[in-house]
């Protein structure tokens, strides 16, 4: 019997979840055989009893404690939502199974994905940065160090992600530059000084280690 192309994807219920759900799906639906796992783990709120649907700081809200059967409900229903227009899906051409793990969402994907030895791990990226990446950790990031298989991030749509602002140049450079064709200003011109030059005996220091030296 021909061993599936086993491919696990993690969920939040987010739209960035999403992405990488039907980008999971079409990865696994292009090999026959192939099994999709979607897992959707978060760390228990007290007793084995239930588990919230998803922390806060994803961008879902604030949700109700569900029991471990209630979660395995709505996730099979999220699935038939977010899948059934996919091509192929109502055939059968891909195995699908839901999974709830009371864990860290980063060791619940890549335990379940060493378990099943899958040949691929699929993530969301919400795409945070600066300091609520920092106080916020990167599942994916985590899932890349910690995965025995390959991992597949999806980044946002293009749009949602934010455009860096641009420093508008020094005036005083660019009428410099029109005047006398010298790059930088007067006060600019003592921050751009001579680049250092390399030789190629700075390769080997005269102790014979390695450190490259600018002279």
């Amino acid at each position: 019997m021909t061993k599936p192309f086993v491919v696990v994807v993690g969920t939040d219920y987010s739209k960035h979840g999403d992405r990488a759900l039907l980008a999971a799906y079409e990865s696994a639906r292009r090999v026959a055989p192939a099994e999709l796992h979607v897992v959707h783990a978060s760390l228990a709120a007290g007793a084995n009893v239930g588990v919230s649907l998803a922390p806060p700081y994803q961008g879902v809200g604030p949700l109700p404690i569900l029991s471990i059967e209630e979660q395995h409900r709505r996730l099979s229903a999220h699935l038939d939502n977010v899948l059934s227009s996919a091509p192929g899906f109502h055939e059968g051409q891909v195995r699908v199974f839901s999974h709830v793990v009371l864990n860290e969402p980063i060791i619940g994907l890549t335990e379940l994905a060493s378990a099943l030895d899958a040949q691929l791990l699929v993530l969301g990226t919400h795409g945070h940065r600066g300091l609520a990446r920092w106080l916020l950790g990167s599942v994916a990031e985590g899932a890349v160090r910690l995965a025995s298989c390959p991992v597949l991030v999806i980044p946002p749509e293009p749009q949602e992600l934010p455009v860096p602002a641009i420093e508008p140049p020094c005036p005083l450079c660019v009428a410099e530059r029109v005047r006398s064709g010298e790059m930088w200003c007067e006060q600019h011109r003592q921050r751009h000084g001579r680049p250092h030059t390399y030789y190629q005996n700075d390769r080997v220091s005269n102790d014979h280690s390695l450190p490259l030296v600018a002279r």
